[in-house]
């Protein structure tokens, strides 16, 4: 019988420890797929920011380190600039990336550090109690703004990929979403773009994935996700903001 589709080589098999309706476990799948599309077991390097994301190493049979919070792409570039053989990415949510993290973020953006980053964006801080996030939309209820997030109070939520896509250092950045088979799919070409980019030395990718906290945002799975479709994709629009054609040879 013809085999039509395997876990991936590189997932490991632990107990999953996500809330239902989480999609990190989805992100998860789809990094390790690139991962072993690519050859990359053996030269990937991960390095894990704190949030819901920070058990990786679990879940993924690649070297891994663990960061700070907020230095996931301090602690990269070090990596990489020692031992620049290596594929380095970054698995960031959106409070240790843009939140304590904003400035390691873009200025090694800016830099144009040969790395991946997978930021997952949910609009909360997920692992420490719902807090509002630098992505929490406007009206958006958390623990620290109980009664919606306002504008004049908070400000207005933060578009990473949009902001990040104006610096010359950055190669590719781009936003995808998994709440859809096709937009799954698409996820799955972006993310393996980004470790293509960073294997031909083109500088910073950034590949932002849009997910559902169910468990944060007091819904079901199946609202959660009806959510992430129809209030973050029309704030949060998918899409390639960015992306060189050709190494960077300045």
């Amino acid at each position: 019988m013809k085999a039509v589709y395997k876990k991936p080589e590189v997932l490991k098999n632990p107990c999953f420890h996500f809330c239902p309706g989480c999609h990190h476990g989805t992100v998860h799948k789809l990094v390790a797929e690139a991962i072993d599309s690519l050859n990359l077991k053996d030269s990937a390097l991960a390095v894990i920011g704190v949030g819901c994301g920070v058990f990786l190493y679990d879940y993924l049979d690649v070297d891994s380190l663990e960061a700070p919070h907020g230095r996931g792409l301090a602690v990269a570039t070090g990596v990489k600039r020692v031992r620049p053989e290596r594929i380095v990415f970054t698995y960031q949510g959106d409070g240790d990336l843009a939140s304590i993290g904003m400035a390691e973020s873009v200025h090694a953006a800016n830099r144009g550090e040969n790395v991946t980053v997978i930021f997952v964006n949910n609009t909360i801080y997920g692992m420490t109690g719902g807090q509002m996030a630098p992505t929490t939309l406007l009206g958006q209820v958390t623990t620290t703004s109980p009664y919606g997030r306002e504008f004049h109070r908070d400000g207005y939520p933060i578009r990473m990929a949009e902001m990040l896509a104006t610096l010359e250092g950055v190669a590719l950045s781009a936003r995808v979403s998994v709440c859809t088979p096709k937009y799954l799919f698409d996820a799955k070409k972006i993310i393996k773009k980004a470790f293509e980019m960073q294997l031909d030395n083109m500088g910073f990718t950034f590949v932002e994935v849009l997910s559902s906290c169910p468990t944060n945002w007091n819904m079901s799975s199946m609202d959660a996700l009806n959510r992430v479709k129809e209030e973050m994709i029309p704030f949060f629009p998918l899409g390639v903001f960015k992306e060189r054609k050709m190494p960077d040879v300045l």
